[in-house]
């Protein structure tokens, strides 16, 4: 079977142009009201608020010439990430990357430094990744979507405040917490600034998972070496190319952005909460 389409069976006065534009602008519309799922179908353009201007600015328009609908296209791909949705990128072996646990999820918290707060001089944003195994889970219960779900809701309470995330000062200090009964098998580490603030992470991630909190489970780290004040000024040589050294764990502020689930079995994580819009997750904030 050939696919080219044989011109007879179309009007005389076929469009293939206008024809793919329609098209192309419906389906793309298509997408963009499923990434603005929590807008109702009654949704009318509205620029002076923040997210319904950003679903204005990227919804085609029968009247668009190229230039803007292909604008239109790349900043919903790029800029908001659509085109990333749901990609995994694996540095090395896959296999070397699979749960140690076998057939538990292990939930993930994702933090970083707010864009405003990263000196222009620095080429790179602080961030951190805590997590925390489901040993009463397996992947193949089959109340595992609603037992997500409810841990969403719980994130949702315990990691944000209004719908910012809430903030860790990260520093010099390294508290560690072993608990393998409740999924902290490997003594989990969070870089602090004060002890207090890395035992209040460990709460909230425990009420998550509702499981108990024993504060004589933490370990402190407390090495001799300081954290780096300040910008980071050193640079090195990579492959020809002028790189700054990394700060020592800084003092630095970095807030909850999202939370997703690892399932054996399953390879795309499932997006929990997402504060960036980037994500679909399961609850919305």
């Amino acid at each position: 079977m050939s696919d080219t389409i044989d011109s007879t069976s179309l009007p005389d006065d076929f469009d293939p142009w206008e024809h793919l534009q329609k098209q192309y602008n419906t389906q793309h519309n298509l997408l963009v009201r499923k990434y603005f799922s929590d807008h109702d179908d009654n949704w009318v353009p509205n620029i002076g608020d923040p997210r319904s201007g950003l679903r204005t600015a990227v919804t085609m328009q029968d009247t668009d010439n190229d230039a803007i609908r292909s604008l239109r296209h790349n900043f919903f791909y790029d800029l908001l990430g659509y085109g990333r949705k749901n990609l995994l990128v694996y540095y090395g072996s896959k296999e070397t990357i699979e749960p140690p646990v076998e057939g538990h999820p292990k939930i993930v918290f994702y933090f970083s430094q707010d864009s405003a707060s990263v000196p222009s001089t620095q080429d790179y944003k602080a961030d951190a990744e805590y997590s925390v195994r489901l040993m009463d889970l397996e992947n193949t219960s089959t109340n595992l979507h609603s037992k997500l779900v409810e841990i969403a809701n719980e994130i949702k309470t315990q990691f944000l405040e209004g719908k910012q995330g809430i903030i860790l000062t990260k520093g010099n200090l390294g508290v560690i917490y072993k608990d393998p009964k409740h999924g902290f098998s490997n003594g989990r580490r969070i870089l602090a600034s004060t002890e207090a603030d890395a035992i209040d992470i460990y709460r909230r991630m425990c009420n998550v998972i509702d499981a108990p909190f024993d504060e004589e489970k933490i370990t402190i780290a407390n090495p001799k070496k300081p954290s780096t004040v300040g910008n980071v000024t050193e640079t090195q040589i990579i492959m020809g190319k002028t790189r700054k050294k990394r700060g020592y764990r800084r003092v630095v502020n970095v807030r909850f952005r999202y939370a997703y689930a690892l399932i054996p079995g399953e390879p795309q994580p499932v997006f929990l909460i997402d504060t960036t819009y980037r994500y679909n997750p399961l609850v919305k904030i």
